[in-house]
């Protein structure tokens, strides 16, 4: 039996196993957006992700993952509950506003109001979910953090807003 051929990377791919051959090939890979909220010790605070995953139904759990460098991972650590958002595709600025640093995410231009255990929820969502913290597990310079939902309302109406090719994208026909 032989082994199979394995294709010679492309341009740009970066080396085997490089962090550049990673970012190359999720580039490809489409993901919904979503932001996670928190109270910090300055008050709300939140980021944009597109790691966000199911994890299982029963009991009803969800991931995604932080940096630590980023200015909301201080809050994700501490905090016992977070807010997750699914952002229609309606909502690049939204989106826009919750991944640039130094924003102010929760200035004049973000409505939400306090939800339940306290995290700050994001009004005009396809859904959102209020969680409890579960486990914070180290991965590299990021921690993937596991969440049981504990409230939430799936009622929005719309397409969901995805990220693609290094930019936020909607659903087409």
């Amino acid at each position: 039996m032989t082994a199979p051929t394995v294709p010679s990377p492309r341009s740009g791919a970066g080396l085997p196993g490089s962090p550049e051959l990673l970012r190359s090939v999720f580039r490809r890979h489409a993901a919904g957006v979503a932001v996670i909220t928190a109270v910090g010790g300055a008050g709300p605070v939140g980021f944009t992700a597109t790691s966000l995953n199911s994890v299982s139904a029963d009991p009803p759990l969800l991931s995604f993952t932080i940096g630590t460098g980023s200015s909301s991972w201080p809050a994700i650590r501490d905090s016992e509950h977070l807010g997750v958002h699914i952002l229609g595709e309606d909502q690049t600025d939204l989106a826009g506003l919750f991944a640039r640093s130094g924003a102010d995410r929760f200035g004049p231009a973000t409505e939400w109001a306090p939800g339940p255990h306290g995290v700050p929820v994001l009004d005009g969502v396809l859904a959102w979910l209020a969680c409890r913290v579960v486990a914070r597990v180290p991965a590299g310079a990021h921690r993937v953090i596991i969440a049981e939902a504990v409230a939430g309302d799936p009622a929005g109406e719309g397409r969901p807003l995805l990220y693609h090719q290094g930019r936020f994208n909607a659903l087409r026909d």
